[in-house]
């Protein structure tokens, strides 16, 4: 259950490892530029993980205050945590933290790192992203066993987990219909995949953080992601510059996964979608 609260958080999905570059290196290749006014360094936004009635744990997103620089770019170094509440362990206990480096000006990444602790697995999991010879270099352990590096061909700009999250807040949603399509590129396992992310239409939401007007979408993600069926992912999020995530709602076989946004800080704008 630890993967559906996580993959559904973050509303778009899955990667990650590596061989570190030389950070002095500068390279001076041209890239993409994107308009963001979606957010910025020192953002954090709070979540409580709700399973039916029972709160199960809570997460974090959030952008360091200071840029890095990774091979000679400026990049936001973001990151996640997803931990159960003491009074959830007896059913499940987890601990996951995720951390992307995504170039500032271009929103795609440059490493992907990602730590996993559970009562019987443990998983640490790294990816440094290649961007000019189009390559990521994958290393991880698993329970303690490290696997042989493993290096896959990759699409210019494909996105991480956490990447493709923050890419999607970009878009400009304003003319969008219900049944619109948007479509992401992210690294799945071995090869870059198309992930669609439909807009199913907008409605007011009320959690803990407030009432916000919002979008509605749907991550389609790869079979085997999720224990769920894919058509069964709700992301809520502001209908404004922002786009900041309010909710995400994922069904399950016994029930539902509800994450709530509960607080929030730094954003790079004023959040025009509040009701109050």
């Amino acid at each position: 259950m630890k993967k559906i609260i996580l993959i559904v958080l973050l509303g778009i999905l899955l990667i990650s490892s590596l061989t570190y570059a030389d950070d002095t290196i500068k390279t001076a290749k041209e890239y993409r530029k994107i308009n963001n006014r979606a957010f910025t360094t020192g953002e954090k936004l709070f979540f409580e993980i709700n399973y039916g009635f029972v709160t199960a744990g809570t997460a974090t997103l959030e952008i360091a205050p200071d840029y890095q620089m990774i091979n000679g770019r400026k990049c936001f170094d973001i990151y996640a945590n997803v931990s159960s509440n003491e009074s959830f362990e007896w059913v499940y206990k987890f601990t996951e933290r995720l951390k992307s480096y995504i170039d500032a000006e271009g929103i795609f990444p440059w490493r992907f790192e990602q730590t996993i602790n559970e009562p019987n697995y443990s998983k640490i999991y790294e990816a440094n992203f290649d961007q000019d010879n189009l390559k990521v270099k994958i290393a991880s352990t698993v329970k303690g066993d490290k696997k042989p590096d493993e290096e896959y061909n990759i699409q210019q700009y494909v996105q991480d987990i956490m990447s493709a999250f923050y890419f999607a807040r970009t878009f400009d949603y304003s003319a969008s219909k219900a049944g619109d399509v948007y479509y992401i590129p992210y690294f799945h396992k071995n090869s870059t995949v198309s992930l669609p992310v439909k807009f199913l239409g907008r409605e007011k939401i009320e959690v803990s953080a407030g009432e916000f007007k919002c979008i509605m979408l749907q991550p389609n993600v790869k079979e085997g992601d999720l224990a769920s069926k894919a058509d069964d992912i709700v992301v809520w999020v502001t209908d404004d510059a922002i786009r900041m995530p309010v909710k995400v709602q994922v069904s399950i076989i016994i029930g539902s996964v509800k994450v709530e946004l509960t607080k929030y800080s730094g954003l790079a704008g004023p959040l025009n979608s509040k009701v109050n």
